[in-house]
């Protein structure tokens, strides 16, 4: 039996349709992100230690959204750009997506439910929220906005050393 968290239906930012079951057996670091958000700097910290750690078998995947405050925009290819130029990412993104409300990607609802926030809220309260997933696809963590991906670093290697 294939863990659900792999068989959603994604579309990256190119416009290819996915899942995430290219990713199977990997940590995965999940983030709704944005482009013009105050913390927006986070990708660098992203691109960081996905430079750091793919090769040990950490994957960041990138969700641009516009749900708070309008700090998303740009169209899919636009993000990418910005990404690309601005942070040097290379690690997936994806196309835009909501992660709140009646529109909210299944994926997001999927983490919501597994890893509910401050006082078991689903709800997602802003920019890159991120969501850490062990090897075996278990959500293992929720991280605020406020988190640094620097501050995470430690756990992400503890789940690539099991």
């Amino acid at each position: 039996m294939t863990n659900k968290l792999y068989d959603f239906n994604l579309t990256l930012n190119n416009g290819q349709d996915t899942t995430l079951e290219p990713y199977q057996g990997k940590v995965l670091l999940i983030v709704n992100t944005a482009s013009k958000c105050g913390f927006t700097p986070q990708y660098e910290g992203l691109q960081s230690l996905y430079s750091d750690l793919k090769d040990k078998g950490l994957v960041v995947l990138g969700f641009p959204c516009d749900q708070f405050g309008h700090q998303e925009p740009g169209s899919d290819s636009e993000i990418e750009q910005f990404c690309s130029l601005k942070f040097n990412v290379d690690f997936p993104l994806f196309k835009k997506i909501d992660v709140n409300g009646a529109q909210a990607s299944p994926l997001f609802t999927f983490l919501k439910d597994e890893a509910p926030g401050l006082l078991g809220s689903k709800g997602i309260k802003w920019n890159f929220t991120k969501f850490l997933v062990s090897k075996s696809g278990k959500v293992v963590k929720r991280y605020a906005s406020t988190t640094k991906p620097e501050d995470i670093r430690s756990d992400i290697e503890a789940q690539l050393a099991k």
